[in-house]
């Protein structure tokens, strides 16, 4: 169903600009695999011949589909198909596919991807059924759109023009003054998670946290009596890998846990971005692991204001981006609400 392509070219993450224009794809789980964009010309190019392209990150089973001309990083497979499927078919297949896949953790699962058998639906005739698989993902998008529209309702998010001074702190991003901070100095001591092995987990209701892209690190959800941590704060794992935690959750040793509690939300996500730029660019692996020793001497960048943080700035940045987002998520709900609409109509 699948062929292997030739990659020629690995870009690094000095390879990303924050004005690229052509998409870099990454081992990562998250934004699709998107790590970031560049203005290198595309390895891979998107035309009638290939439509579709399908990036599979090594370390964490992700299967991704490219529909723009694109490159990658290290880690990654790019595959082509052999025959001519829609989105919705090779979303099911590729599900089916990822499901078969025994989970080795951050290893390589190449070797066992290509060899492993999965399921698909067949006719009585029995031929691959890809109407089947059209229709039950068609329909499992209305349910999915359903529900965003409900959550976004829900919670009052369908205003997304920006504020005036929302406006104005992009405008002026390029202009801002930054300093060097040490992150002890700023939250304290980071905090070290405690070993919990899986044979000993409870389970219950509290998102245990451990090193890793998938599901954002949360492991487990247990129910033991171990050391809870505060929402609004930041984790860094062995690789240094860091992500802002918005709610209570426990972690593992492999974890270390910036205290940004005190700080408001949006500029605590600002600062979780900030930790993730210094800590994640290589110099952490299986050799040498993150510990929370090494949060407490890590330097971060951040926008200043009479010579300290202007948290009140980084606040403004994150919540004109979280619009921003929304935005695009409320015009994607609209869009297949009006795509649905005609459809019934015809």
């Amino acid at each position: 169903m699948f062929k292997l392509c030739v990659v020629k070219n690995k870009l690094t993450k000095l390879d990303l600009e924050i004005d690229g224009k052509i998409p870099v794809y990454s081992s990562d789980s998250s934004n699709n695999g998107i790590v970031g964009f560049t203005n290198k010309v595309a390895d891979f190019f998107i035309n009638r011949d290939n439509p579709f392209y399908i990036v599979f990150g090594d370390h964490t089973i992700s299967f991704n589909i490219a529909t723009e001309d694109f490159c990658v990083m290290d880690n990654v497979k790019v595959l082509t198909i052999n025959s001519k499927q829609t989105i919705e078919e090779l979303l099911f297949i590729l599900a089916s596919w990822k499901k078969s896949i025994p989970n080795l953790g951050y290893a390589r699962h190449w070797s066992l991807a290509q060899k492993v058998f999965f399921k698909l639906p067949k006719t009585i005739d029995g031929i691959i059924n890809f109407n089947l698989m059209t229709r039950f993902v068609s329909e499992l998008q209305t349910e999915q759109i359903v529900m965003v529209e409900n959550y976004l309702a829900e919670n009052g998010i369908i205003k997304y023009e920006l504020t005036p001074k929302e406006k104005q702190a992009i405008e002026n991003y390029k202009d801002l003054k930054w300093e060097t901070f040490n992150l002890e100095n700023l939250f304290g001591k980071s905090t070290r998670g405690k070993r919990l092995k899986s044979a000993d987990r409870i389970s219950g209701t509290l998102p245990f946290v451990t090193a890793g892209e998938t599901d954002e690190g949360v492991s487990d959800f247990i129910g033991n009596n171990v050391t809870v941590f505060s929402a609004n704060t930041t984790t860094i794992d062995m690789f240094g890998s860091a992500k802002y935690r918005n709610y209570k959750y426990g972690g593992d040793d492999h974890i270390a846990v910036v205290h940004t509690d005190k700080l408001p939300k949006y500029a605590s996500i600002f600062v979780t971005s900030a930790i993730h730029k210094s800590s994640y660019n290589g110099q952490f692996n299986y050799g040498r692991n993150f510990y929370a020793k090494d949060a407490d001497v890590l330097d971060i960048s951040l926008p200043v204001k009479d010579d300290k943080p202007d948290y009140e700035t980084m606040e403004t940045i994150i919540s004109a981006i979280h619009k921003l987002v929304i935005k695009d998520v409320v015009l994607y709900v609209q869009l297949k609400k009006q795509e649905e609409k005609i459809l019934m109509e015809q």
